[in-house]
């Protein structure tokens, strides 16, 4: 049997209405659209976590990141269960990783570096160290001597290809990008692939533009902080939404250039003829950043919130001969289910361990597949929590917590307060709340997640917002 290469597309706050292919105004994504009609999109998607760090954890293990504590930026990191790259490489797949690596406050010899988790091959930068951005530009030691106090908050400071550092100026979309392009031709002939290409895409601060694209688009240039001008949070809050100018117009241009890179991904497939061997998948690491001016559409909330905005996220798969093109699943799945369906796909055993489900049985068109269960999908970030049974959904938030009254404050964007039960079937916006309503249903929940939480290690007792 001919296992499939497997090429996994992480982006960074895209907006779940950000795809041309929704009708979305000034949005251009020809790419992003022809992976879902050459494959499958799956409209309820779920990251694990409204940000970055412990969301990407879950992804590449297959486990939820609330096993070793991973609830936030501040206990954030990969933890020690097995990735799906060490099981895919010790299963005879050469492993390669591209991009941004964010699994807390990581350095090159922690476990979170790409060649301490599975991968042969990998150019990637840090974002751990740098307030989890990548700067879009430049990436050197003279960079980061010129920058000086706004290095690290810049995010200029040079790559690493393997464990040696990487430096290089340049669009990181377009450098990201061609890494991988050499990786795929260089493996394609050489037995099975699995590559993580992870663009820092279209996180802030998107007027890091090349200047051609500036003048292409009609766009001002816009300074990085200078410590020398202003206080950071000063300057921070000029720089996102709603005070920085043309601040839509720099996201959309960033996707736009994204988008372009991944199809210079696909047309490297079809150079190797590996297209019709392929596994692609794409997603994003968490919802659309309101203070990066994404577009959520009709989901409320945003990215740091436990809002459908927060959490659902775009997700496509591309799988010739499995993903009938076209098609659209509904059911709800999960980034968990990415390791156990990889590895199910290179016909590797299952663990018990693995918090995910094998998406093939969604994505066959065969009359007697069995689908998926209905399941319960949990979130817990501390001071908010959500699980979604079927199409209820029950979100618990502590409104006065410090850390949500920093994200409604520094990142403009609402967090909500209390209980809140929703039907997402007939309300996705989460605009009814019927908590009031359904009592029964609440304490169904509530104790629902409280059995997850000893399941997964955390304490038992009710989280805070309940």
């Amino acid at each position: 049997m001919t296992r499939p290469n497997i090429l996994l597309i992480v982006s960074d706050d895209h907006g779940h209405a950000d795809r041309s292919a929704l009708g979305t105004p000034g949005v251009q994504t020809p790419v992003l659209d022809r992976i879902a009609a050459e494959g499958a999109t799956f409209t309820d998607a779920y990251v694990t976590a409204p940000i970055c760090s412990p969301s990407r954890a879950a992804i590449i293990t297959g486990r939820y990141q609330q096993r070793w504590g991973g609830l936030w930026f501040d206990s954030a990191d990969l933890g020690t269960a097995p990735t799906v790259a060490e099981r895919l490489r010790d299963g005879g797949y050469t492993t390669g990783y591209f991009g941004k690596v964010h699994y807390g406050d990581e350095t090159v010899a922690d476990r979170g570096a790409p060649p301490n988790h599975g991968f042969d091959e990998s150019f990637y930068g840090l974002a751990g160290q740098s307030m989890g951005r990548l700067h879009y530009l430049h990436h050197s030691d003279a960079a980061s001597a010129a920058y000086g106090e706004a290095a690290a908050p810049m995010a200029v400071q040079p790559f690493w290809s393997g464990d040696e550092p990487a430096e290089f100026d340049g669009f990181t979309t377009d450098e990201i990008a061609d890494r991988a392009i050499d990786f795929i031709r260089r493996r394609a002939d050489d037995g099975p692939f699995f590559a993580t290409v992870a663009f820092n895409a279209v996180h802030n601060f998107c007027w890091q533009l090349p200047e051609e694209e500036l003048r292409a688009r009609g766009l001002a240039g816009y300074e990085d902080w200078n410590p020398g001008a202003s206080r950071y949070l000063d300057w921070y809050d000029g720089a996102i939404s709603p005070n920085l100018p043309d601040g839509r117009a720099y996201y959309l241009a960033q996707l736009e250039l994204m988008d372009r890179a991944i199809g210079r991904l696909l047309d490297a497939l079809e150079e190797q003829d590996a297209s019709s061997d392929t596994i692609v998948v794409y997603l994003t690491d968490n919802g659309g950043s309101q203070c990066n001016y994404g577009d959520n559409g009709p989901l409320r909330g945003s990215k740091y919130t436990l809002w459908e905005g927060g959490i659902r996220v775009p997700f496509l798969v591309r799988w010739p001969g499995v993903a009938e093109p076209g098609s659209i699943v509904g059911d709800p799945v999960s980034a968990l289910d990415l390791a156990s369906t990889f590895v199910s796909a290179a016909s590797l055993p299952a663990s018990p361990d693995d918090d995910g489900c094998d998406l093939r049985t969604l994505l066959s068109t065969a009359a007697d597949a069995p689908g998926l269960p209905e399941r319960e999908l949990h979130w817990d970030c501390g001071w908010q929590w959500a699980v979604r049974r079927g199409g209820w959904k029950l979100l618990s938030v502590a409104g006065d917590d410090p850390i949500a009254a920093h994200v409604r404050a520094v990142e403009h964007t609402e967090t909500g307060d209390g209980l809140i039960l929703t039907d997402l079937r007939g309300d996705p916006g989460e605009r009814d709340n019927l908590a009031g309503r359904r009592p029964r249903l609440v304490a169904e929940l509530q104790q629902a997640h409280r059995r997850w939480r000893e399941e997964v290690g955390l304490p038992p007792e009710p989280p805070a917002g309940s």
